[in-house]
């Protein structure tokens, strides 16, 4: 679908790595960008969150380029929405709306497209306008137009019951969990969940440590589904493993909320192996924003290792660092040639011990 897109720099440091974020984002939607709209603002636009100038020229590039979307790389009101829709006479999707959408196609399993309907739905409620927006019909034709308040109150009546089913299926999904955990606890099994920034290797990471083959791409969000395979690690016995999905700056809140199951993963842990990609110049800001998720969901305190993916392009060589007290801080590793692997699994048995929980004695796994 070919689509413009529409920036805006607020005044950050961070904008140009914002931008091509985006771009990524657009691009793994599978949209054919045909133009870029530039604006730069000390405060967004009541209206149209960029000025009234901006919108026509964007209305132009739009035309002449057949633009069929537009896409706008801030979190839109509902209000400037609908405004930008008006005049530029396409649909403006925004940078939540564009997440939820490339969630809504990578998600396989059951419980990944309940949480991302979940989302979609609470996204959606706030945007019922004065025209046809049932959700079992098309908009347009005969007999949709100017439906009035008593459409939209049954539209948001029926969001609502959906909603609510969700949540029960997704309660139900994340007790399952629960049982699951506590079956590992049970069984002296260490719990380590690789978390970290959108396509920064932790699937690839995941695939060789467990020898396993979840899907790994150079694309963002290519893992939502949390996949779990257990593995033996000399020194520490059974190891259960988890590929979570990844965190992006401005992640939407709803996603958070919706994806809480899932995430249950990454809190329950024992131990976090927070993967970085350590050829990316906006690494340390990724691990900023990765850190203020975990704190979000409460996981901030959970021992965790800085693994730093990918040295093969970025010119490091497999090592591991300790801090001023001795303690591992850094792994080095390259997932996709396997290089530092041992390292990784020396530090997983040493972190894990230190971490000292009943999922994990050193000492009675050793005397059995």
């Amino acid at each position: 679908m070919k689509a413009l897109v529409i920036s805006v720099d607020l005044g950050g440091l961070d904008y140009q790595p914002h931008v091509e974020e985006f771009l990524m984002l657009a691009k793994g939607a599978g949209a054919d960008i045909v133009g870029t709209v530039g604006a730069r603002r000390a405060r967004p636009d009541a209206k149209y969150f960029i000025g009234s100038g901006k919108v026509e020229e964007a209305l132009l590039q739009a035309d002449e380029g057949e633009a069929e979307i537009i896409l706008f790389d801030q979190p839109l009101s509902p209000a400037q929405q609908r405004n930008l829709e008006r005049k530029l006479n396409r649909r403006v999707v925004d940078r939540v709306a564009l997440i939820l959408d490339i969630f809504a196609l990578r998600a396989k399993s059951h419980e990944g497209k309940l949480q991302v309907e979940l989302a979609q739905l609470q996204h959606l409620s706030t945007r019922l306008t004065r025209m046809w927006t049932h959700l079992e019909r098309q908009q347009g034709g005969i007999g949709t137009r100017g439906p009035g308040e008593a459409q939209i109150e049954l539209d948001r009546r029926m969001i609502g019951d959906r909603v609510k089913l969700l949540r029960s299926r997704l309660d139900r999904v994340q007790r399952q969990r629960a049982t699951q955990r506590r079956a590992r606890a049970r069984g002296n099994t260490l719990s380590v969940s690789l978390v970290g920034y959108t396509n920064s290797g932790k699937s690839t990471l995941f695939n060789a440590l467990t020898r396993a083959d979840a899907y790994a791409a150079d694309q963002l969000f290519a893992t939502l589904d949390t996949t779990t395979r257990r593995i033996w690690i000399e020194g520490a016995g059974q190891v259960v493993i988890s590929d979570t999905v990844g965190f992006i700056r401005d992640l939407p809140p709803t996603l958070i909320a919706a994806f809480r199951a899932t995430l249950e993963e990454t809190v329950q842990a024992d131990l976090l192996l927070h993967v970085v990609d350590a050829a990316s110049p906006q690494r340390d800001e990724q691990v900023i924003e990765v850190n203020k998720v975990l704190a979000d969901i409460g996981a901030d305190d959970i021992p965790r290792i800085l693994v730093y993916n990918k040295i093969d392009m970025a010119g490091y060589e497999p090592r591991v660092e300790r801090d001023e007290h001795g303690t591992i801080a850094r792994v080095f590793v390259g997932a996709l040639n396997r290089l530092g692997l041992d390292g990784l699994r020396e530090a997983i048995v040493e972190t894990g011990h230190i971490a000292g929980n009943n999922a994990f004695n050193i000492e009675n796994l050793q005397s059995e």
